[in-house]
C-alpha cells in the first residue's frame, strides 16, 4: 500500500514537473506584450511622426509589432532586432540619432555653443567691473609739436594785448 502511494505520489510531482516545462517552454515561444513593447518603445513609427511605435496605431506599427514578436519568438536578442530595423528602415527609426558621422554635431554643437557663450559672457563680466573713470578716459594722445608752438604764439599774443 505505501508503494503505491508513494508511487502516485512520485507520479503527481513528475506530472507537475512537466506541466510547469510545458508551460515555460510556451511561454518562450510567444512573447508577452511586454517584451515586444518594450523593444517598440525604443524604435520610431516610420509613416508618423515623433510617434513611437509601441502606442502608433498605423497599420506599419502593427506589422512592425508582429515582426518584433516574431523576432522574438525566434530567439533574437533586443540590440539584434534594433540593429535589423535600422538596417532596413534606416537611423529615423531610432528615438536619437547614433553618435557617428555627420550626427555627431548634434552632439558636440550644443557643448561648443554653450563654451562660446560662456566665453562671450566672462569677457563681458570683465568690462562691467571696470571703474567708470577706466571705461570713458579719453585715451593719451601724443601732442603735437607743430600744434604746441601755435598754442604757445597764441597765449603770447592774449597777454600781449
Amino acid at each position: 500500500m505505501r508503494k503505491r502511494i508513494l508511487a502516485g505520489l512520485l507520479a503527481f510531482l513528475i506530472l507537475m514537473m512537466l506541466q510547469s516545462t510545458l508551460a515555460v517552454g510556451a511561454q518562450e515561444e510567444q512573447p508577452t506584450d511586454d517584451e515586444v513593447n518594450a523593444i517598440a518603445k525604443k524604435l520610431y513609427c516610420p509613416v508618423c511622426e515623433n510617434t513611437p511605435l509601441d502606442v502608433c496605431g498605423t497599420q506599419a506599427c502593427i506589422d512592425w509589432r508582429a515582426e518584433i514578436r516574431l523576432k522574438l519568438s525566434e530567439g533574437w536578442s533586443e540590440d539584434q532586432i534594433i540593429q535589423y530595423f535600422v538596417e532596413q528602415h534606416g537611423a529615423q527609426v531610432l528615438p536619437e540619432p547614433p553618435a557617428e558621422g555627420f550626427n555627431l554635431l548634434v552632439y558636440i554643437l550644443p557643448v561648443a555653443i554653450f563654451l562660446v557663450g560662456v566665453w562671450i559672457l566672462v569677457k563681458a563680466s570683465r568690462t562691467w567691473r571696470k571703474p567708470a573713470e577706466e571705461q570713458f578716459a579719453a585715451p593719451q594722445v601724443e601732442r603735437d609739436p607743430y600744434m604746441e608752438r601755435m598754442e604757445e604764439q597764441l597765449r603770447r599774443r592774449q597777454e600781449d594785448a
